[in-house]
């Protein structure tokens, strides 16, 4: 399984061998007992709902697409689609992006983030050494990106960049959307510790298909094609989850019925 290589300006140097051969032990540990810790959080204090789990299955080669609204939408996201097989199938341990900025700050984020299966996303996101990361472990696992490329304050979705699409064309994955609904209410951006008691929701729609994208070499159009078809559908779910949760839709939400 591909290593995740860290930014030398936030890392010193690269991992030593004996942190590179022990780390299926370490990631496979590290991640699936954070899940775990965050589980709790999800579903035991704040209560989640998730639809749609069985449309995600366990292949590989599948990409979630998720808008974005937490430093931990990667753990709620991933955590809801595959726990407890992750413990089972460590291959369905998802990858995810990680800027640089929040996760590199010290050493020892710097090693969770390393075990988190974290790809080290440079400020500004137009980063093609992550983008060829993702492309490289796509194939033989799972991926866990945000098209929206930065979290939310309101809980409304943004537009989303044609990055996730390039990968997606590149790698002919299954793309699967996904919406959250309430992370932005348990950790807001500029909060640190998460809170409790509230309601979470999240939503797994069916494939997205792309046959007509999918032809010749990839190009930014027909990815940010995709990726609007994608966000289409995230907008849509997310629609659906405010209702269930009572909460009146954003005025760029589709409209109602529009599926």
């Amino acid at each position: 399984m591909p290593v995740a290589k860290v930014d030398r300006g936030h890392r010193e140097g690269r991992p030593g061998w004996l942190e590179r051969w022990l780390w299926p032990f370490t990631s496979y540990l590290t991640t699936n007992i954070s899940a775990m810790l965050l589980w709790v959080l999800f579903f035991v204090l704040n209560r989640t709902t998730v639809i749609g789990r069985e449309r995600v299955g366990h292949r590989h080669n599948t990409l979630l697409l998720s808008n974005h609204q937490s430093m931990i939408d990667s753990f709620l996201v991933g955590g809801a689609a595959y726990l407890p097989w992750s413990w089972i199938k460590p291959s369905l341990i998802p990858w995810n992006p990680a800027a640089i900025e929040n996760f590199y700050k010290s050493k020892f984020l710097a090693w969770l983030a390393y075990n988190w299966h974290c790809i080290p996303v440079q400020e500004g996101r137009r980063d093609v050494r992550a983008l060829r990361h993702m492309v490289d472990v796509l194939p033989t696992g799972v991926l866990t990106l945000f098209p929206e490329g930065t979290r939310t304050r309101d809980g409304s979705i943004g537009k989303g960049r044609a990055g996730a699409g390039v990968v997606a064309l590149t790698t002919k994955a299954r793309v699967i959307p996904v919406a959250i609904e309430g992370m932005q209410d348990v950790l807001p951006i500029g909060r640190i510790v998460p809170r409790v008691f509230k309601r979470l929701y999240v939503s797994y729609g069916p494939a997205i298909e792309y046959d007509d994208l999918a032809v010749g070499e990839p190009t930014r159009d027909r990815a940010q094609q995709l990726v609007d078809r994608v966000m289409e559908s995230i907008g849509r779910q997310h629609q659906d989850l405010r209702r269930l949760a009572g909460k009146p839709p954003f005025p760029s939400d589709p409209p109602q019925g529009a599926h």
